[in-house]
């Protein structure tokens, strides 16, 4: 690697023309970059601590964010910063960690080199862990996400909220009894574990939350219609705790149709299987997209994008480049892919880590291997399936478990005592502690719909 001569941080560069290698560029330790800071890539750094190696950590944002519980700051139970950290902070006692906050651009995994900020620095590497996560996908329609966001970050979650509670506020001034019916009409597209929890929270929030708010109109009539293209709901789960999970469901007053196909999204509603549904609050959870950064590599990707590893998760052609995560398309020991969970997104950092400390002993490498630890999906209140231990579970004891797990999960103590006291909260009064609608007016709203159901009309 060249050096700088002042060996100043490399994200210090005076010009922005400046083409600057490594972290810090004095230091003759081989030097690991890692492309993002989700679980993997956190589990990564974490597994180098004592490595001779040095660090630097590339996020686009400045916080590691606990996925799992982001539709709970959908439907407005948690705060965002209930679920965060400062990756800085996280990182704080690991001396060869550099975390720096910038978009990467490009990966020239020959010259071994990550572009930065449009180009304006160039990082070299020795070893490689991409770590990117992946996006919600839409099938071929990018327009789709104007109208049905998904939910994979905090921008995500807080649109879905804003957009979640301003339609009742909406259908609170609304003069048609159907543009009422249409505001109060909640569809997600997906039924995996995000649609399953997103649709059991939301009946829970007109029932009783919103009780006696509004004068004109009754919340507690809303519909939830949750579309699933498949033959049944939670498909990684055993057929009978997916048929539980479905009564459950519809105990909550929420449609299941299964076997059905979105086949068109837009301002008005859905299509699914050739019906018009009229809906102006529509949420997707029905595919991930990996990050496009694997494909930037030239070596085979899946359907979804995501990198086809070797069975020491490194990029086939590339043994210094590392995948681990959502981006990374690994298998079980006995066949199925590994899933896109925040545990496997840990044990496979982890290992990432260990191998690259094992290659500078010079001991030879390991293959992956996933340990399930168990899945799970809170459906409502006393309401869960779980699979742990090849120990199917389901209501009180499932759910009492997936609360310890995901608290368990968080990254902070400060995180778990804040989300224990707003769950007690909630739970207790069925009240939200986060109800906050910021950007678009109900004028706005009002006049989409009024434009919509002219439209109806017209046809």
């Amino acid at each position: 690697m060249s050096d700088v001569a002042t060996g100043r941080p490399a994200f210090d560069a005076p010009h922005p023309n400046l083409t600057v290698t490594g972290s810090y560029t004095a230091d003759p330790r081989p030097h690991v970059v890692i492309l993002g800071g989700g679980f993997a890539g956190v589990s990564a750094a974490r597994a180098l601590a004592d490595a001779p190696v040095r660090i630097t950590l590339l996020d686009r944002t400045n916080h590691h964010l606990f996925q799992p519980l982001l539709y709970q700051v959908a439907t407005a139970v948690l705060n965002p910063a209930d679920i965060s950290v400062p990756i800085r902070w996280l990182l704080r006692d690991l001396d060869n960690v550099t975390v720096v906050m910038a978009d990467v651009d490009r990966i020239d995994p020959d010259a071994r080199r990550v572009s930065l900020d449009g180009g304006t620095v160039q990082l070299t590497f020795d070893d490689l862990v991409l770590a990117t996560g992946a996006r919600h996908a839409y099938f071929g329609h990018p327009e789709w996400e104007q109208h049905a966001p998904g939910l994979k970050s905090i921008e995500d979650a807080l649109e879905m909220r804003r957009r979640f509670l301003l339609s009742f506020e909406a259908a609170e001034r609304a003069s048609a009894a159907g543009e009422r019916e249409a505001l109060l009409t909640f569809v997600i597209v997906g039924g995996g574990p995000t649609g399953v929890e997103l649709a059991g929270m939301i009946p829970e929030v007109t029932r009783y939350t919103l009780k006696g708010e509004f004068r004109r109109i009754d919340p507690s009539k809303a519909r939830v219609l949750l579309l699933e293209g498949g033959e049944r709901i939670l498909p990684q789960f055993p057929a009978e705790l997916s048929a539980r999970a479905q009564r459950d469901l519809e105990q909550l007053g929420v449609t299941v149709r299964t076997n059905c196909v979105v086949t068109d999204v837009n301002g008005d509603g859905v299509v699914a299987n050739g019906e018009r549904i009229d809906a102006h609050t529509v949420f997707w959870g029905a595919g991930n997209e990996a990050s496009p950064l694997g494909r930037q590599l030239g070596v085979p990707v899946d359907r979804a994008g995501r990198v086809q590893v070797n069975a020491d998760l490194s990029v086939p052609g590339y043994p210094y480049i590392f995948a681990a995560g959502d981006i990374a398309a690994a298998r079980t020991a006995d066949g199925p892919p590994v899933p896109a969970v925040a545990p496997a997104a840990n044990q496979m950092g982890t290992f990432v880590g260990r191998t690259i400390a094992r290659e500078l002993r010079q001991e030879p490498r390991e293959s992956f291997r996933y340990v399930n630890k168990g899945d799970l999906a809170t459906i409502g209140r006393h309401k869960a399936v779980a699979v742990v231990g090849g120990v199917k579970l389901g209501g009180y004891l499932a759910w009492f478990t997936w609360l310890f797990v995901h608290v368990l999960y968080l990254a902070s103590f400060r995180n778990r005592l804040t989300v224990l006291v707003q769950w007690a909260y909630q739970y207790l009064t069925f009240q939200r502690g986060v109800r906050l609608i910021t950007g678009t007016t109900v004028h706005r709203l009002l006049k989409a719909s009024r434009a919509a159901a002219d439209k109806r009309r017209a046809a």
